[in-house]
């Protein structure tokens, strides 16, 4: 690392904050909904799936998003591929946990609170606030 100070943004400033309290959000409805009508395996079958997606979004949000400015460029660079190496990685290992760890365990509740908590991602333009114009 760099001998001189960089930006370091706190946590509730970093730009992908509400991406993640709203995904947070999302998987713990989806969780309390699994267990309400579908009983306590779906429920925390359906808490694990959430988790799978969210922890990893988290460490990438860590890594990526913790610098700012033009000086810390190569920094943010360097922080975004250990960022998304290591969440690949973090999404492999707790999808390897849970399915070995976890009995009894819904696959459906995991693989549909997965895809609903990732769909936030998916859909994360329209939860901006600024919109990005184009020159």
């Amino acid at each position: 690392m760099e001998t001189r100070t960089l930006n370091r943004l706190p946590f509730h400033r970093w730009a992908v904050f509400p991406l993640l309290m709203v995904q947070f959000a999302v998987f713990l409805l989806a969780a309390l909904g699994l267990w309400r009508w579908h009983g306590a395996v779906s429920g925390y079958s359906g808490l694990c799936g959430g988790l799978i997606i969210w922890v990893p979004n988290l460490y990438f949000a860590y890594k990526a998003f913790r610098f700012t400015g033009a000086r810390s460029a190569q920094v943010i660079v360097r922080s975004f591929y250990a960022g998304e190496a290591g969440k690949i990685i973090l999404t492999a290992v707790l999808f390897a946990l849970t399915f070995a760890g976890v009995k009894p365990l819904a696959p459906l509740a995991v693989f549909g609170v997965v895809l609903l908590t990732q769909a936030v991602s998916w859909f994360s333009p329209l939860l901006m606030r600024t919109r990005l114009s184009r020159p």
